[in-house]
């Protein structure tokens, strides 16, 4: 098979980013006539994360036919062979998106060989793509982005993200020791859009007991390229199963192990 540019992928999935992220605000602009169903408590989907999928689907694959998928909505289509796989979420904070609240994006990454080696988070509301590539940095609408310069929980907000599948005890020992060490945190909806805020310096960390890869794989490779830490997330088949998310400065390495020792 033959080698591809990882600027052209990255090139490609900026593009596609784009387009399936306006294709998702036309369906959010009338998102009271959508087809809503349940996949659980606290688990929306929408013919809307369906057809942005399908849409983000076709067009990588016309253009990297070798490439397999692992997608939310979609079966998955596995590369035995060694060969990569797109990583797609078409809205990550669906719930966000189906109620009128506008944290929520389009967010792809490319994952070969336990490695992630692009990644793209798209917010099509404020109009701002943030992407990288394996030792290439991290931008947001082309401009470099960094980890904010913290040294103390103290020193900015982290976005904390939970899910029904952990335990409520997951989290009570975190936010003790947070708000103890004179943190703040927040919770907004988009896993995807917390770790790009934290790669772009807005918070200074993004603490997860589980999330599914396609949730988090372009956010985390934004957090490493801006000069940023994460924990090993593909570690015991992290792309299938999901895992933990630590993701932060460099320098809050150390608390974040302390606040998070329990998982």
């Amino acid at each position: 098979m033959p080698e591809i540019d990882p600027a052209l992928r990255l090139a490609a999935a900026e593009a596609v980013a784009r387009e399936a992220g306006s294709l998702a605000r036309r369906y959010y602009l009338v998102r009271d006539t959508l087809e809503i169903e349940s996949k659980g408590a606290q688990d929306l989907v929408s013919q809307a994360d369906r057809e942005v999928e399908t849409l983000i689907r076709d067009r990588l694959a016309k253009l990297f036919p070798e490439d397999g998928f692992v997608g939310e909505e979609h079966a998955h289509a596995l590369k035995t062979d060694g060969g990569g796989h797109w990583v797609i979420d078409p809205i990550d904070g669906t719930w966000c998106f189906l109620n009128g609240i506008g944290s929520w994006c389009v967010s792809l990454a490319y994952e070969r060989a336990g490695k992630v080696e692009t990644g793209v988070v798209y917010d099509p509301m404020a109009d701002e793509l943030f992407a990288a590539r394996r030792g290439g940095g991290a931008v947001l609408n082309g401009v470099p982005i960094r980890v904010a310069d913290a040294t103390s929980l103290a020193d900015g907000t982290v976005s904390l993200g939970y899910s029904l599948r952990v335990p409520v005890t997951s989290m009570l020992p975190l936010f003790d020791k947070l708000l103890n060490a004179r943190g703040m945190y927040q919770r907004h909806g988009s896993g995807a859009l917390g770790l790009a805020w934290t790669a772009a310096g807005r918070l200074i960390g993004y603490l997860e007991p589980h999330m599914n890869s396609w949730d988090c794989l372009a956010g985390l490779l934004l957090v490493e390229e801006a000069g940023g830490f994460t924990n090993d997330f593909l570690e015991n088949n992290g792309l299938l199963d999901g895992n933990p998310v630590i993701a932060g400065p460099k320098a809050l390495e150390a608390e974040f192990a302390r606040l998070t020792d329990h998982w």
